[in-house]
């Protein structure tokens, strides 16, 4: 029995993205119709609608659908969150890992909506330096906490690959709201994501 796959994309941006591909094999001196890439701008092409499909979706909402009126009002922590995302100054992969926290102000929010957030702002040309920003403020201006917490950190094959070849850097951004601008609550963020889990 035959294998097939659905997948749902948008056909006339995939048929010029494939074309848009195959002209990008052939400047580069490929040959488009050998075996091994007869398929690959319809790949890539498929690909990219994927990882920038966070364009077509709406943060806010996701946290909106699983907002539950609580009285709990201490730190809520989601660490070592998956990141992957591209570089819109080189459209190369960084990835890495975000942590994020929030102290209720009388609403919590699922936790899996959290790395949802993450995912939505991650699948499009970024920086790090915007995601983590646009991160923090999603949270903040939807569910109005008494603080939030956002820190990323990745590594960027801009830099591994190409450019200055550094295969061991990692980069570090944070953004704080609210209460974790008060020094002892953004150190406990701090110590809790830097300790190892003991599940």
């Amino acid at each position: 029995m035959s294998y097939k796959k659905t997948e749902i994309y948008n056909p006339e941006i995939t048929d010029e993205l494939i074309g848009k591909y195959n002209h990008i094999l052939k400047k580069l001196g490929e040959n488009p119709d050998r075996e091994g890439l007869v398929k690959t701008p319809e790949r890539a092409a498929k690909a990219m609608q994927f990882l920038t499909q966070g364009y077509e979706q709406d943060p806010k909402a996701i946290l909106t659908g699983a907002m539950f009126k609580e009285e709990y009002n201490e730190m809520v922590l989601v660490k070592d969150i998956e990141v992957y995302s591209l570089c819109e100054h080189h459209i190369l992969p960084f990835f890495g890992k975000a942590h994020i926290a929030y102290i209720p102000n009388g609403y919590i929010v699922g936790l899996s909506k959290l790395p949802r957030v993450v995912d939505v702002f991650s699948r499009r040309l970024q920086v790090q330096e915007r995601l983590t920003h646009e991160i923090l403020h999603c949270i903040q201006d939807t569910l109005q906490p008494q603080g939030v917490a956002v820190v990323i950190e990745a590594r960027h094959m801009c830099m591994m690959m190409r450019g200055v070849q550094k295969q061991n850097s990692i980069t570090t951004t944070s953004a704080f709201t609210g209460q974790f601008a008060d020094a002892q609550t953004r150190n406990e963020f701090l110590s809790l994501i830097d300790r190892t889990s003991c599940i």
